[in-house]
């Protein structure tokens, strides 16, 4: 692989000065609007709260943050002016609404939003989650394939890295059906690693792999065995990726992340394991604060200062070559080569 110059800087903004990707996730939409509809009777959680609860969020967070996950619909508009610009900023696209079909769900991106905007307004990267069985349906697992591919295409028109998030999920007729953003459970690490497999193909263009870990996050025990399902995610993956924390524990993220970095991942991207039992004190938001300062600061001072003893820098990932991801070519040649994007 060879990173383009445009990714190559976005790359580096997302992570330290030691290549280690230590982003926060503030993205999320059911896992908040949910619980605060709940809390307060409403069909739909008020716009004002849920954006209150995002830029506490960046406020109170991101200086233990390389970079900072934002969805267009809250946490920019409210957020934006809060976020450090010495911070990296990767942005949503995909809708957190999703067809559910008989044969599995379909993904589509966010209304009136695209790679094009994300870049213009300054965003470092472009995140996608998409839900992926390699056993849905064939024309289910097909049109997901062409919107991963052409996200691909329009982040290397753009010349903005892609983040692309994988999450297994329950089909209609599995148990424990859910259209709940959690862990599926009895998730099957095969799904997981077939899932990375075709996803790591070329024609997508992912620059960086968002991944669950593929066993249930209560089964990651430290054992030989589960080691090695996580090292062959990791040789799969074959580019930089982190994990995310799909709302499990502190004690069983930290666990995952263990095993993550021993299969050579480079940092994280997480959201619920660092703030959601903050945000349980809704709508107490002395209490939020509170927490977050304290519980949830230290809980990702924890798992950051395992990230710098054990994780992988980026840019030191074999994909790159022997030059790694060096800037190239590193010449006078650049400016002649370099293509503008309607080029």
């Amino acid at each position: 692989m060879t990173l383009s110059p445009g990714k190559q800087w976005s790359m580096r903004r997302m992570a330290d000065a030691n290549g280690i990707f230590k982003m926060t996730a503030v993205d999320q939409r059911p896992p908040i609007k949910g619980p605060i509809a709940a809390h307060l009777g409403v069909e739909t959680a008020p716009w004002e709260e849920v954006a209150r609860f995002k830029a506490l969020l960046v406020e109170t967070l991101q200086d233990q943050s390389t970079a900072m996950l934002l969805d267009p619909h809250y946490a920019i508009p409210k957020a934006i002016d809060t976020l450090s610009p010495a911070k990296g900023l990767i942005v949503t696209l995909e809708d957190s609404l999703f067809t559910e079909t008989p044969d599995g769900r379909l993904s589509s991106n966010i209304d009136d939003w695209s790679v094009e905007k994300i870049k213009r307004m300054g965003g470092d990267a472009v995140k996608v989650l998409a839900w992926y069985r390699p056993d849905a349906g064939e024309s289910v697992c097909a049109a997901q394939q062409d919107y991963v591919k052409k996200i691909g295409e329009d982040c290397a028109r753009y010349d903005i890295p892609f983040l692309f998030e994988l999450l297994v999920y329950p089909l209609a007729a599995d148990a424990h059906q859910t259209t709940d953003y959690i862990e599926m459970k009895g998730k099957k690490a095969d799904d997981v690693l077939a899932s990375v497999e075709e996803f790591a193909k070329p024609d997508y263009g992912v620059d960086v792999f968002k991944l669950e870990s593929p066993v249930n996050a209560k089964d990651a025990d430290g054992s030989a065995e589960v080691q090695a399902v996580f090292d062959e995610m990791g040789r799969l993956a074959g580019r930089p990726w982190v994990m995310l924390s799909a709302g499990a524990g502190k004690a069983e993220f930290r666990n995952v992340l263990d095993h993550a970095f021993a299969a050579g991942a480079s940092g994280f991207l997480a959201g619920r394991a660092i703030w959601l039992e903050a945000f349980q004190a809704y709508p107490d938001w002395d209490k939020i604060r509170s927490a977050l300062e304290t519980d949830a600061s230290a809980y990702l001072a924890d798992i950051s200062a395992l990230a710098d003893a054990k994780a992988a820098p980026w840019s030191s990932h074999s994909c790159y070559g022997p030059e790694r991801a060096a800037f190239q070519p590193a010449d006078a040649s650049f400016r002649h080569g370099y293509a503008g994007f309607g080029e």
